[in-house]
């Protein structure tokens, strides 16, 4: 699946606020060595190394188009980005902090998950994870019901995992107490107020439609995005004011191993 870091990015400032609502949450002053899992184009990761002067850091990521944006924001023997998947990563020396934002959702077996970051965390260490939580919003129904018609059920069957992968909040918590660490965990429901014609389609294309879009040619893009805006459109129409108005609801939870 290509990662389009443009297509992403133009949404920028909606997309970060959940890192820094989460972020400002993460009480752990002692952090010397972190990781981001799913860092994306980087410019997050390099708040944490601005947050924890101290501390080596590293991005993890499986899209080279996204690590290709990230170098940029690197720092001599500080912050460093590598390609792997964040599902099976290993980190080769303990945690003071593991930070996700917005990416476990593409990762399966979120129990198996789970237990190895739990694993990974140092005495006092902290887990801080962000995933959205809106997949029985329209703006994924219509993507199933829309992958569903005739012309598209066939090429897109089984394409996306993210739904299927998030578990209910209290499953978190209950499975991180389970490891005997102690949790902060919250949901959230952000309105965007976004602008442009289409903006949820807009948004989609960088997220959620990436899997699906990726087994089709040009063509078939193009005339499933008409599809599919169609419906967004009528399930997301502008307001007198020309904007959109667009729901979305995320879980955090931040753990820490007891020192």
């Amino acid at each position: 699946m290509l990662w389009d870091p443009k297509q992403y990015a133009q949404f920028a400032g909606e997309r970060s606020r959940p890192f820094f609502d989460l972020l400002a949450q993460v009480r752990n002053d002692q952090v010397l060595q972190a990781a981001d899992l799913g860092c994306g184009p980087g410019e997050l990761t390099r708040a944490l190394a601005e947050r924890w002067p101290g501390a080596q850091i590293v991005g993890v990521d499986n899209s080279p188009e996204m690590l290709a944006k990230a170098a940029r924001w690197a720092l001599p023997n500080r912050l460093y980005f590598l390609q792997a998947d964040i599902g099976t990563w290993k980190s080769d020396r303990p945690l003071d902090l593991i930070f996700s934002n917005a990416a476990l959702q593409w990762v399966p077996e979120h129990d198996k998950v789970l237990d190895a970051l739990v694993g990974m965390l140092a005495p006092g260490g902290t887990l801080a994870v962000q995933v959205p939580n809106h997949f029985a919003s329209p703006a994924h129904q219509l993507i199933k019901e829309t992958a569903q018609q005739p012309r598209w059920k066939g090429l897109l069957d089984g394409a996306g995992l993210e739904a299927a992968a998030v578990k209910p909040l209290t499953w978190y918590v209950e499975r991180l107490l389970g490891h005997g660490l102690t949790v902060d965990a919250w949901d959230t429901t952000y309105i965007h107020v976004l602008q442009g014609a289409n903006p949820v389609l807009e948004w989609m294309k960088g997220t959620a439609l990436r899997p699906l879009l990726s087994r089709l040619d040009s063509q078939q893009s193009a005339d499933f995005l008409r599809d599919l805006g169609a419906r967004y459109l009528a399930a997301y129409p502008a307001s007198g004011q020309g904007s959109t108005l667009f729901p979305f609801r995320r879980i955090f939870f931040i753990a820490t191993r007891p020192g």
